[in-house]
């Protein structure tokens, strides 16, 4: 049996995937920029959301992130 996909905790169809996004948290001298953050995507119901795992690592990481953040530069435009 071919594999369908994740079960959307939204709408209980199976075919939501786990894509990895960049989030952002916070402003000015206290951003913190999080890569690589999984994301689940429902094609059905259009929903996007992160779960209560990703959720409690988010904030761990953002509790220590001196010890996981690395210093880079990161050009910044502003829209309109």
């Amino acid at each position: 049996m071919k594999d369908k996909g994740v079960r959307c905790d939204i709408c209980g169809r199976r075919g939501a995937a786990v894509r990895r996004v960049t989030r952002s948290y916070g402003r000015g001298t206290g951003l913190l920029v999080i890569e690589n953050v999984p994301v689940v995507v429902c094609p059905h119901c259009g929903e996007t959301y992160l779960t209560a795992d990703t959720l409690h690592e988010l904030e761990r990481i953002k509790i220590h992130r001196r010890a996981f953040a690395r210093a880079r530069a990161v050009p910044v435009a502003t829209f309109g």
